[in-house]
């Protein structure tokens, strides 16, 4: 059965809501017009006037993750029912959000597909006997802390490189034993994920470039932009999985939030939800929460927190002491 064939199963057409696309554009016009504000406005018509303006940005860094959230909907094909506007929709608000979206297409995707497996990039989990506690802690929180946004936007610079280039170094430093790099570099070499990485890539450039040049006179106001964006996205992005059992692709975090704010990131805090059936909309989420009988694992803000407490070995995992 087909991708989309496991959405209608899950959610035939009679039980979607009728207004969800309409509503997921609005939603979708609103971060545009944000980004419009933020990278452009803001420096050429009101910092201008008074740096006060900059205050303007602090609501706006909050909404950074419900701006991960459209875009993940795109990802999954939930945005809209037509596969042609779902894509055109994901793709431009991929370009305000600093990452081509084939890219983060399939790395998500790839996360599905490989989640809690050791060679999953991005998690806490670590081996002693390959790597040390000393180094396993700089790249847990090195990732937690801005560097998985920082590599979603720096990775689409190597595709400005030749194909046959970056098919060498791809081969160079990607694992041969790791199925799930394998199969993400497969797909991201394949011809048309190349060129269209290639050119969203170009466009995020240019629209990074000229926000840039925008915030002459105000250059860390456009750098504390992407730093917060770099956080916010980064640090929640592994709550949802932080010191979970291996081996296990749909599982994942419940965690407890206010109606109001699992609205606001639409639904993302019923991650346990979402990886048992990823082609669910957001809107959803919480009816098949209690279709399931499933419970809260946790608060939000409890299970963000816990990251703190560093990477996770092995060993630790083994002996049931992981850090959940």
């Amino acid at each position: 059965m087909s991708k989309s064939a496991n959405a209608r199963a899950i959610a035939p057409a009679s039980d979607r809501p009728p207004g969800r696309a309409a509503l997921n554009f609005s939603l979708a016009a609103a971060h545009v017009l944000a980004n419009v504000f933020q990278f452009f406005v803001l420096p050429l018509y009101l910092l201008p006037q008074s740096t006060a303006w900059g205050l303007a940005l602090i609501p706006l860094a909050a909404s950074n993750n419900s701006f991960w959230a459209l875009i993940h909907e795109a990802i999954h094909d939930l945005l809209d029912s037509s596969r042609r506007l779902n894509d055109a929709a994901g793709r431009l608000l991929a370009v305000f959000f600093g990452s081509p979206f084939r890219l983060l297409r399939l790395t998500h995707l790839s996360h599905h597909k490989f989640n809690r497996s050791l060679k999953e990039r991005g998690t806490e989990i670590y081996d002693p006997r390959a790597i040390s506690k000393g180094k396993a802690w700089l790249r847990h929180f090195g990732q937690i802390l801005g560097g998985l946004y920082l590599s979603e936007v720096f990775t689409p610079l190597l595709f400005l490189l030749p194909r046959r280039s970056l098919h060498k170094l791809s081969r160079r430093m990607l694992d041969p034993a790791s199925r799930h790099e394998q199969w993400l570099a497969r797909n991201l070499m394949e011809a048309r994920s190349f060129r269209e990485i290639r050119i969203d890539g170009a466009a995020i450039l240019i629209f990074f470039g000229l926000s840039a040049f925008c915030y002459r006179g105000h250059e860390w106001l456009f750098a504390a932009i992407i730093l917060c964006r770099a956080f916010f996205i980064s640090f929640l992005d592994n709550v949802y999985h932080y010191g979970a059992p291996l081996n296990r692709p749909a599982s994942g975090y419940n965690l407890r939030l206010p109606k109001l704010l699992s609205r606001l990131i639409l639904n993302f805090n019923l991650h346990g939800v979402h990886h048992v059936f990823p082609y669910l909309p957001w809107s959803r989420l919480p009816e098949f929460l209690v279709r399931q009988g499933s419970r809260y694992d946790q608060g939000y803000f409890t299970a963000a927190l816990r990251q703190l407490r560093g990477p996770v070995s092995l060993s630790e995992l083994g002996s049931g002491r992981a850090k959940t």
